[in-house]
């Protein structure tokens, strides 16, 4: 898969005009379409993808953690698929369930649409708490690029079909996205 067959909508609301200009500014020097076609890469998907992402404060993350998985705290990354189920290939053990997803339901009784190889999927969308991306990179030592583009890449495979809610998701998840790391020449 080519760097171009991946398509990032970006959008930042941070309620604060200088700070979306700082990372506004950050995120034009990161490689967000070579991290988005690198987990797919390793993820063995091979189809042209397009997803939106937006970067936004802990208190709108907040909110919609507490609205779609009724969990009222910020988090860093939340990942709304757009798919009906899971389109890479790994054991059950590692994959989001078609009825743990809101309205699961209504998705299973409907047809479902096959995007075809040479059209671009929409894979849904992406967002982080940017205060959460300052705090853990403090935290762990990391530089704010370093940080953003892993918990970026852990967006992408929540909305191909990873899920963490196991450890053995959770490990998975973790090696795929040192390996982006790694193949984007990403440093902590």
């Amino acid at each position: 898969m080519a760097e171009d067959d991946s398509q990032v909508e970006l959008s930042i609301d941070l309620g604060n005009e200088d700070g979306e200009v700082v990372v506004k500014h950050l995120l034009s020097s990161l490689p967000l379409e070579a991290v988005v076609s690198q987990t797919l890469y390793k993820a063995g998907i091979k189809q042209p993808v397009q997803l939106a992402l937006l970067i936004t404060t802990d208190e709108a993350i907040r909110n919609l953690n507490k609205q779609y998985r009724s969990q009222d705290k910020p988090t860093d990354v939340l990942s709304f698929p757009l798919l009906e189920k899971p389109i890479v290939s790994a054991p059950a053990d590692q994959l989001w369930m078609t009825s743990d997803r809101p309205h699961g339901e209504d998705f299973q009784t409907k047809q479902a649409f096959v995007t075809p190889p040479e059209i671009t999927m929409h894979l849904g969308d992406i967002v982080i708490s940017w205060p959460t991306v300052i705090r853990q990179a403090n935290e762990a030592g990391h530089n704010l690029a370093y940080e953003i583009l892993f918990l970026f890449s852990h967006g992408v495979l929540h909305l191909i079909g990873y899920d963490d809610q196991t450890e053995a998701g959770y490990q998975a998840m973790i090696c795929l996205q040192q390996a982006v790391m790694e193949a984007t020449g990403q440093k902590t």
